[in-house]
């Protein structure tokens, strides 16, 4: 979803609003160095296992009364999303305390990020921004991603529609915003497609 390259894994990488996924798991077994944070790693493996485990049905059933907004290709069914969701959330709960003793999930939440001035290469937001358009405004997503842009050389933000279809509202008057201030805003093609259209990803340098 992010076109990562080879040379994209090789530096500093930030995950913001990362939630429980999988990526900073799989991304240190293969050697990169990631940051993942979101304020709900102040809670316990146990809290947020349980987190989890009760959100599942919830979501199988959002997907299924909302399919035909899916491509369903590489995931083929709802019933099949939710146990790649858990499985990935499994691998998660297996890396969390050890990645927290390691400094590698923080609790920093958007827009207020306790880093230093490009400290990281790459600053990705998966899922959050443009996703939760119904409860985050204009204006928040403009200060989160120039929070990114301060503490990264280049900020990524996947996908640019907002939760269960249809482009964000907030996205031109971001990208309109960013570029007031300077900032050269592209949108680019991924190789990644699950909710229809979204196949397209917001970079900006920082």
């Amino acid at each position: 979803m992010f076109s990562l390259t080879p040379g994209d894994l090789s530096g500093n990488i930030l995950d913001c609003a990362a939630g429980p996924a999988s990526f900073n798991a799989e991304a240190t077994r293969q050697g990169s160095k990631v940051v993942s944070c979101d304020p709900i790693y102040r809670f316990g493996t146990e809290e947020i296992r349980a987190r989890i485990h009760a959100t599942f049905e919830t979501l199988v059933a959002n997907a299924s009364a909302r399919r035909e907004e899916f491509v369903w290709r590489d995931i083929e069914s709802p019933r099949q999303l939710g146990e790649v969701r858990m499985a990935a959330m499994q691998l998660f709960l297996e890396d969390f305390p050890q990645g927290l003793e390691q400094g590698r999930y923080t609790t920093d939440g958007l827009p207020n990020l306790r880093f230093e001035d490009g400290k990281f290469d790459l600053a990705l937001c998966s899922h959050f921004l443009f996703t939760y358009s119904d409860q985050l405004s204009t204006g928040f997503h403009v200060a989160a991603i120039e929070e990114m842009c301060r503490v990264a050389h280049e900020v990524r933000v996947f996908p640019l529609l907002k939760s269960y279809g249809g482009p964000s509202p907030h996205l031109d008057p971001v990208m309109d915003a960013l570029g007031a201030r300077d900032y050269r805003v592209e949108i680019r093609q991924v190789p990644y497609e699950f909710q229809r259209g979204g196949n397209e990803m917001l970079s900006v340098p920082g």
